[in-house]
């Protein structure tokens, strides 16, 4: 078995979701979804097919979304796993909504950090085994810290 870690190729004014599902209804649920839950969401996502045709699927509000999802899917490879790019929304109004459906069975992340995907390679096709999602902590939050969390979450209107 090889390991790998896939770089998730994305400018930083985009949000990824990367996760697993199990079935080809995901392609209609998860674009559903998405169009539902913020008016105007501009996204694009890819779904690997693990069986059949194992192509990748793909869908979007925005077509340069949709290809950067299509990119990524090709290049981590895994069966039945699905990368979702959003701009100018937050995965705060989705992810609820995402991990409800049914078909999906975990969401590995949903940030606008680089991410590295850490996938394993065996003779029968690929599996994500994790993700590494932005830098390792630096320190511990002082006051002036947690005045600053406190003031960005009520500057982006998520408490009042």
């Amino acid at each position: 078995m090889d390991f790998k870690t896939i770089k998730i190729k994305k400018d930083s004014d985009l949000n990824v979701i990367l996760g697993q599902t199990h079935f080809i209804k995901s392609v209609e649920d998860l674009y559903e979804v998405l169009a539902g839950s913020v008016p105007g969401l501009r996204f694009g996502f890819a779904f690997c097919e693990a069986s059949g045709a194992c192509l990748v699927r793909a869908e979007g509000t925005d077509e340069n979304l949709k290809n950067l999802a299509i990119e990524n899917a090709l290049a981590i490879g895994a069966g039945h796993s699905f990368i979702v790019f959003i701009k100018d929304a937050y995965p705060i109004n989705i992810l609820n909504a995402i991990k409800g459906l049914s078909e999906v069975c975990s969401v590995f992340c949903a940030t606008a950090n680089d991410v590295e995907v850490i996938v394993a390679e065996s003779k029968l096709g690929k599996g994500i085994l994790g993700v590494i999602d932005g830098a390792s902590p630096k320190g511990v939050e002082k006051q002036e810290d947690i005045k600053w969390r406190k003031d960005l979450l009520r500057k982006i209107g998520y408490k009042l």
